[in-house]
């Protein structure tokens, strides 16, 4: 069975980068090195991974990925935070 994860990047310029891999810490090492000069986070080092979520369906991770990057600063600050109240509030908000 293989594990998948979401992950959130905090950048160097204070901006949020989403996604998904199999292998978190490769991932996250790939980021720090700079191995893509045309990736969003090359000229936005350092970084530093500062949520992951755990999936064993690659559709699923996707699928939460896609709805993350969908989402407002202040609700994925939120999810960081692991603030669900406000989560709740801002996710109301938008109704």
């Amino acid at each position: 069975m293989n594990t998948y994860y979401i992950y959130i990047l905090l950048c160097s310029d204070n901006s949020y980068y989403i996604g998904v891999t199999n292998n978190i810490e490769r991932r996250v090492l790939q980021h720090e090195n700079g191995v893509n000069s045309k990736s969003y986070t090359y000229n936005k080092r350092p970084i530093h991974l500062i949520y992951t979520e755990e999936f064993v369906d690659i559709k699923q991770a996707i699928a939460r990925e896609k709805q993350l990057k969908k989402w407002t600063r202040a609700k994925k600050e939120a999810l960081v935070n692991n603030d669900m109240q406000e989560l709740i509030n801002l996710s109301k908000s938008k109704q």
